[in-house]
């Protein structure tokens, strides 16, 4: 072969992928980020994952510090390096609202210089995002589930399809609208138009679409439960409708999510409408006894956002004489 060495010598990586700064900055920080989360001595790694290939590199595996959950890869595939000095949301590029994306391309220029945005686990231009779950002490029917969402796994809703099925539901079917053509029912536009309003006002709408997330998410966990005891059963005594059963509950859970996620996307756009955060009350929009909303919060920006824009060098035509004021 091409190799004169010991096989204890070779370097697959150095062989067939070495190390450059982008190639570490995103796609070996995006590893490391999901490492950390399972061993805390990962952090050692970070100036080689900031680009540095002359650093200690990472281990190709780690062994977690603590038996890794359904929630824990859930959570890890929603990753903006929160918490982290790579943090998406604390550059000018995050606006007023910290937005953890930016937009591709994702290298620009300025004055002759080349600048570059992170890159990282969770991103807008995801299509679809899924985790296999496999049980190995159940028969293969019902132990094998595929957790399933689309769009952005930072606002999808993982649904469980159980391996058994044979149908898919109608809101992920294709042909249910496409690149080019929206749909009502379709969970990746319903899942788009609210990822993409948040998009803009990421800071206040992400804490309302995270309580919706994990009440659905949550729900389907005891749902799993009661549905396997029911197919156990059914698979001992009439296993020709296992599948017909498990199509039925499979497309409720996700034909259900979807219209939760309508109502949601509903609801944001009337709260947040024109920049205004409609105030609540009971759980519902606080209106004056007259049928009509009371006086919406203006919440403006937050003074981090106002500083950046005093400071930019371009805001004199906006400051107002001491005079007006």
């Amino acid at each position: 072969g091409w190799f004169k060495a010991k096989d204890k010598d070779f370097d697959f990586q150095k062989a067939y992928n070495p190390y450059d700064f982008m190639g570490l900055r995103a796609c070996e920080a995006r590893v490391w980020s999901f490492f950390r989360t399972f061993d805390k001595g990962m952090d050692k790694h970070l100036k080689h994952i900031q680009g540095d290939a002359s650093e200690e590199p990472m281990p190709l595996y780690i062994i977690p510090d603590r038996k890794v959950s359904l929630e824990d890869v859930r959570q890890g595939m929603r990753n903006h390096y929160e918490g982290t000095p790579l943090s998406m949301t604390e550059d000018p590029g995050a606006g007023a609202y910290k937005v953890p994306y930016r937009w591709r391309p994702m290298t620009f220029k300025s004055e002759g210089r080349t600048y570059f945005n992170e890159r990282a686990i969770a991103t807008q231009q995801t299509g679809f995002v899924l985790i296999a779950q496999l049980r190995s002490w159940l028969p293969d029917p019902v132990g094998g589930i595929l957790w399933f969402g689309v769009d952005d796994a930072n606002t999808a809703v993982l649904t469980p399809m159980y391996a058994a099925i044979t149908e898919i539901p109608e809101c992920y079917r294709q042909g249910n609208g496409s690149m080019t053509q929206f749909s009502w029912t379709s969970a990746f536009w319903i899942h788009n138009w609210v990822a993409n309003m948040a998009y803009h006002r990421y800071d206040p709408m992400i804490r309302d679409i995270r309580p919706v997330q994990k009440e659905l998410e949550d729900s389907y966990i005891d749902l799993v439960k009661k549905t396997d005891e029911a197919a156990l059963a059914l698979l001992k005594s009439n296993p020709s409708q296992l599948s017909s059963y498990l199509n039925k509950v499979c497309a409720d859970v996700a034909n259900g999510a979807t219209a939760r996620w309508k109502k949601l996307g509903e609801y944001l756009l009337v709260k947040y409408m024109d920049g205004n955060v409609k105030k609540e009350k009971d759980g519902r929009f606080e209106e004056n006894g007259y049928g009509q909303i009371v006086s919406p919060n203006q919440p403006g920006y937050d003074q981090a956002y106002y500083d950046q824009v005093a400071k930019s060098g371009q805001a004199g035509h906006l400051e107002l004489p001491k005079e007006a004021h």
